[in-house]
C-alpha cells in the first residue's frame, strides 16, 4: 500500500469518526450552525478526496450526503429520518473503506443506488415545501439583429448558462514590486473537478491548517520500538545504580547521577508521546447511545466530562469495549421506560454520565445512571439459583457484596434476552479485562435513584514504581500505586495484632485490617500459628487499599523503592494467581510482579468476617468509664432497633433452622452436648424453612437457653438510662437513646423465666461446676459478668466489697477463684488481695484482678501484693483463658 492510500484511509476514517459524533449533537441542537457547517465540510472534503484518489463510488455516496446536508444549510427542517440517513451513509462508506484497505485500493463491486435513491428523495422531499429563492433582478432583454449561424446558442440560453456556472472566488495576489518584464506562463495541467472542490472545502477548514502544520503521524510500531529501548534503557540504569550501591566509586556517583535524570526525562518524553485523551475511547458512545435510544424507546442523554484526561494508548485500547458494554448496559437495564420515569416523579429523559478524572496514579472512570439501580433480592435470587451461595450466606450479605454477583458468568437480571443484553456474558468479561491491566471495577446503587460503576486503572502498564519486599527468601515487587502506608508492630505502640473468628487483624488507628502472611499466602512458607506472639512480634506489614478494601500484607523486610519495566508472563504461567508479571531488578534477578487485586480477593476470603466486626471490635478493646455499657443492637419482627447488654450474651451464633427439634410442641435444640430450649424474641420474628437465622445464647446459673431474632446490627458502648417503661410489655425493661436512636432493651431474665419456669425446669449437678468468688461494687457488671461465667460452667457467688467477700471466705469453703474488682469501696482489691494471702486457709486460691486496660502502674502492683493475674475489665476470653490456666479446671460448658 503506497503512503497516499494510507494517508487517505487515515485521514478519511477520523473525518468519519467526527462526523458520527457532530450528527448526534446536531440532531440535539438543529439550529446550530457551526455544528452543520463542520459536518458538511467533512462530508464535503471527503467527497473531493474520493474523487482526487480514483474512487468513484464513494465519491457519489460522499456526494448525495453532501447534498441533503446543503438543503439543511439553506435553512430547511432538519428530521431524525434525514439524520439517519446520513448516518447510514457515513456506515456504508466505512465498510467500502474497509474494503479498499484489504484490496490496496480497489473498490468493491457494485454500486449504491439504493442509498443515493433515498438521499436524492429525502433532499427533494425537504425541498418541496420550501419557498423558492427569491429570482435575481431582471435584466433589460437582449436582442439579437441577426439570424443564428449553425452551432450557436440563443442569447437566453448563454446568459442561463453563464448564471449557473459556479466560479471559486479570486484572491488578489499580494503587492509585488514591478518587474521588468513578466515571464510567459508555463502550461498546467488542468486541476480534475473533484480536486477543486477538496480544495475549497479545505480553504473553508482555515485554522485546521495551522494546527495541522504543528503535528506529524508516526507509526505505532516506531513508538512500541522507542518504548522498548526505553525500557533497556532503564533497567541498564537499574543495574549502574544498583552496582553504585555495592561499590561506593565517588568518581561515577556524578555521571551516574546525570545518567539517571536524563533516563527519567526521556522516559517521561516516551511516556508523553504514548498517552492519549480518554475521549478517544469514548467516540463512538454518543452514536451508540442515540441508536440504542430509538431501538429501545427511550430518551437518553450522555453527558461526558474529563473527556481530555490522559492515559497510556495501551491501556485506552483494552478499556473501549468495556466502557461501551457498561454504557450498553446502563441504557438497557438501568434507565428506565419514559412512562415509568414520569411515574417515579422522574424527567422522562434518562441521564448517562461518563467522567474520568486522574487520582493517584490511577486513572478513575465512573459510568453512572439516574435510573433504577440494581434490584438487591432479584440478584440474590439469581446468584441462589445459579448456586454461588447459600441462603443463609446470602442473609448476611451486605448490599455492596450482593453487588458484585453481576461479574460473575452467566448471571443476568434481565427479564428477557434481547439484542442489546440478557444472556449473562458480557460483566464477566468487563471484570476480567480490567483486572488484566491491573485494573478494578466496583458498584455503588441504590434502588429507585441509580448506579455508578466506578473504574480504577492504571497511568501505564510499561513502567511503574514499584516496591521490592521479601518473604520466604524471596523478592517481590508491589506496584507502588496500591501501597498506602508501612506498619511495624512491637511492643507499647499503638498498633497491635489482634484475633477474630481466627483470623488476624491489625489494629491500626479506629479500624481493623485483615492481614495475610505474604510468604503463606504464595505457599512458600507454612501458616503462622496464630496464638504464637513471638512470630507475629515486630511484624512489617505493607498496608494496601484495592477499590474500597484495605489490608495489610505481612512481609519479612523491605528492600527500596523501584522503577521497573513490566515484562508480559510466558503463556504458560499466566494463569498464576495473584501474580501480574515479571521484572529484572538492576542485579540481574528476575522477580514476579505480585497482583494487589489478587492479594485482596485472598485478603477478603480469610478476614471477611473480622473486616465486618472491626468498627465493633475496636470499640471493645479497653473501656475506662464503669458508667457506659456494651449493648448488642439488633432487630427483631419489626425495623425498630432492640438492645440486651452484651454480658449477658454467652454467644452469638447461627442457627440452623432444620436442627429444631420440639419437645411437648416447644422448641428445643442439641447445643454443645445438651438439650437447650429456644424462643423466638416476640411473634413477629421471621420463621425461616431453610437456612441459618442469627441466635442469642443466655445462661444463667447453669439453664442456658437461645433467642431467635431476625438480624445482629452492632455492638454499641453507651451509658444506659432508661426513660420509658411500656406497662403492657413484660419483655421489655424499657427504652434508651442509643446512636440517636429510640430502642427498646429486652428483658433477659423474662425470657429465662418463660424458658424454664414456664415451658421446662432444668437439672443440674452443682457439685460439678467450679466455684468462684466475684468481687465487683458495681450491681451492673456482677449482673454482666455472672450470666458469662455461669455460661461457661462455673458457680458464681457475687459480693458487693472487700469486707462482704472475706467474710464469705471466713464462713464458706470450696472456693476454687476470686475475679475482683481493683477498686473497690470499704477497702481496694489490692488490701483484699493482701488479706487473703495472709490466711494460711486461703493463701493458695488463684485471684484475678479486673482493671482497666491502661491502668498498667495498678496491674503491676496488683501482681506485687498478690494478685494471680490481671486482665481487663472487658477482656471476656482472657478471663476464661486465666480461670482455666489458674485454677486447672475448666467450667462444664453451657
Amino acid at each position: 500500500m503506497d503512503d497516499l492510500l494510507r494517508e487517505f484511509l487515515t485521514e478519511t476514517s477520523e473525518s468519519l469518526d467526527v462526523a458520527d459524533v457532530e450528527l448526534v449533537k446536531f440532531e440535539q441542537d438543529p439550529n446550530n450552525a457551526q455544528i452543520l457547517n463542520n459536518i458538511f465540510r467533512l462530508v464535503h472534503t471527503i467527497k473531493g478526496t474520493c474523487g482526487f484518489i480514483g474512487l468513484p463510488r464513494l465519491a457519489s455516496l460522499a456526494h448525495a450526503a453532501e447534498t441533503l446536508m446543503d438543503r439543511f444549510r439553506e435553512g430547511r427542517p432538519v428530521t431524525t429520518d434525514a439524520v439517519g440517513l446520513v448516518l447510514s451513509t457515513i456506515d456504508r462508506i466505512k465498510l467500502l473503506l474497509q474494503h479498499v484497505e484489504e484490496t490496496e485500493g480497489s473498490e468493491p463491486e457494485g454500486e449504491d443506488r439504493d442509498l443515493i435513491s433515498l438521499l436524492e428523495a429525502m433532499a427533494e422531499a425537504v425541498d418541496a415545501p420550501a419557498t423558492p429563492p427569491p429570482a435575481p433582478p431582471s435584466q433589460p432583454a437582449q436582442t439579437l439583429e441577426r439570424p443564428l449561424l449553425p452551432g450557436e446558442l440563443p442569447l437566453d440560453e448563454l446568459d442561463r448558462i453563464f448564471r449557473e456556472t459556479k466560479v471559486d472566488p479570486i484572491t488578489p495576489p499580494a503587492a509585488a514590486p514591478p518587474v521588468a518584464k513578466a515571464a510567459p506562463p508555463k502550461s498546467a495541467p488542468a486541476m480534475p473537478k473533484a480536486d477543486v472542490e477538496a480544495a475549497h472545502g479545505a480553504a473553508q477548514a482555515g485554522e485546521a491548517h495551522g494546527v495541522a502544520a504543528q503535528s506529524i503521524r508516526v507509526h505505532v510500531g516506531v513508538l512500541e520500538q522507542l518504548m522498548t529501548m526505553v525500557s533497556e534503557l532503564v533497567l541498564t540504569r537499574n543495574q549502574l545504580m544498583e552496582i553504585a550501591r555495592r561499590h561506593d566509586e565517588p568518581e561515577y556517583k556524578v555521571s551516574l547521577q546525570r545518567l539517571s535524570n536524563v533516563t527519567g526525562e526521556l522516559q517521561e518524553a516516551v511516556m508523553r508521546t504514548r498517552m492519549q485523551p480518554i475521549g478517544n475511547a469514548w467516540q463512538k458512545l454518543p452514536r451508540i447511545v442515540r441508536d440504542l435510544a430509538q431501538e429501545l424507546g427511550k430518551q437518553i442523554e450522555l453527558e461526558q466530562v474529563g473527556a481530555d484526561t490522559e492515559l497510556d494508548r495501551q491501556v485506552l485500547d483494552q478499556i473501549k469495549d468495556p466502557l461501551t458494554h457498561m454504557v450498553r448496559n446502563s441504557a438497557d437495564h438501568g434507565l428506565e421506560m419514559p412512562e415509568q420515569r414520569r411515574a417515579a416523579g422522574k424527567s422522562e429523559r434518562g441521564l448517562i454520565r461518563l467522567s474520568a478524572y486522574h487520582e493517584g496514579g490511577h486513572v478513575i472512570v465512573e459510568i453512572s445512571d439516574d435510573g433504577r439501580g440494581l434490584d438487591v433480592a432479584r440478584i440474590k435470587q439469581k446468584a441462589l439459583e445459579n448456586g454461588l451461595a447459600t441462603e443463609a450466606e446470602l442473609a448476611k450479605m451486605p448490599d455492596s457484596q450482593v453487588f458484585r454477583f453481576i461479574f460473575h458468568a452467566g448471571l443476568s437480571t434481565a427479564q428477557k434476552v434481547t439484542n442489546v443484553s440478557g444472556r449473562g456474558v458480557g460483566m464477566d468479561v468487563v471484570r476480567s479485562n480490567l483486572e488484566s491491566i491491573g485494573g478494578t471495577v466496583d458498584v455503588r446503587s441504590r434502588q429507585g435513584e441509580g448506579s455508578t460503576f466506578v473504574i480504577k486503572i492504571p497511568l501505564t502498564l510499561a513502567i511503574v514504581p514499584a516496591l521490592i519486599v521479601r518473604a520466604a527468601g524471596e523478592r517481590f515487587a508491589l506496584p507502588q500505586s496500591a501501597v498506602e502506608e508501612l506498619v511495624r508492630v512491637q511492643a507499647g505502640s499503638d498498633h497491635e495484632i489482634t484475633w477474630l473468628n481466627n483470623s488476624p487483624v491489625l489494629g491500626l488507628r479506629d479500624r481493623l485490617l485483615p492481614i495475610v502472611s505474604l510468604g503463606a499466602l504464595l505457599g512458600l512458607s507454612p501458616e503462622r500459628d496464630g496464638r504464637d506472639e513471638a512470630l507475629w512480634e515486630r511484624a512489617l506489614i505493607v498496608v494496601m487499599k484495592v477499590g474500597h478494601q484495605t489490608f495489610g500484607v505481612v512481609v519479612e523486610a523491605v528492600s527500596h523503592t523501584e522503577e521497573i519495566v513490566v515484562k508480559p508472563m510466558a503463556s504458560a504461567l499466566r494463569q498464576l494467581p495473584m501474580v501480574s508479571g515479571s521484572t529484572i531488578l538492576g542485579d540481574g534477578r528476575v522477580i514476579m510482579i505480585l497482583d494487589p487485586a489478587g492479594l485482596a480477593q485472598h485478603a477478603a476470603a480469610r478476614g471477611g468476617a473480622a473486616e465486618e466486626t472491626s468498627h465493633h471490635g475496636a470499640g471493645r478493646q479497653s473501656r475506662a468509664s464503669q458508667k457506659r455499657s456494651s449493648l448488642l443492637l439488633f432487630r427483631a419482627g419489626s425495623r425498630d432497633l432492640k438492645a440486651v447488654p452484651l454480658g449477658l450474651v454467652t454467644r452469638i451464633e447461627e442457627l440452623e433452622v432444620a436442627r429444631i427439634e420440639r419437645v411437648n410442641g416447644y422448641p428445643v435444640l442439641q447445643y454443645r452436648g445438651a438439650l437447650i430450649p429456644v424462643l423466638y424474641a416476640n411473634e413477629e420474628v421471621q420463621r425461616v424453612a431453610a437456612g441459618t437465622q442469627p441466635m442469642l445464647v443466655f445462661a444463667d446459673g447453669g439453664r442456658v437457653m437461645g433467642l431467635v431474632v431476625d438480624e445482629i446490627v452492632d455492638i454499641v458502648e453507651a451509658e444506659l438510662d432508661l426513660e420509658l417503661s411500656p406497662s403492657n410489655m413484660p419483655e421489655v425493661l424499657g427504652a434508651a437513646v442509643l446512636s440517636g436512636q429510640a430502642t427498646e432493651i429486652l428483658d433477659v431474665a423474662f425470657y429465662v423465666q418463660v424458658a424454664f419456669g414456664e415451658r421446662f425446669r432444668h437439672l443440674v449437678r452443682a457439685s460439678e461446676r467450679p466455684r468462684l468468688l466475684l468481687v465487683d461494687e458495681s450491681p451492673f457488671h456482677r449482673d454482666l459478668l455472672a450470666p458469662m461465667l455461669n455460661g461457661n460452667g462455673y458457680e458464681v457467688t457475687a459480693c458487693a466489697s472487700g469486707g462482704e467477700a472475706l467474710a464469705r471466705l471466713g464462713t464458706e469453703d470450696g472456693f476454687d477463684a476470686i475475679v475482683s474488682d481493683v477498686d473497690l469501696p470499704d477497702m481496694d482489691g489490692f488490701a483484699l488481695a493482701a488479706a487473703v494471702r495472709g490466711d494460711p486457709r486461703i493463701r493458695e486460691v488463684p485471684i484475678i484482678a479486673l482493671a482497666t486496660a491502661q491502668d498498667r502502674d495498678a496491674l503491676e502492683r496488683g501482681r506485687a501484693v498478690g494478685f494471680t493475674d490481671c486482665v481487663a475489665k472487658f477482656d471476656r476470653s482472657g478471663l476464661i483463658a486465666a480461670l482455666k490456666e489458674f485454677t486447672g479446671r475448666q467450667g462444664i460448658a453451657a
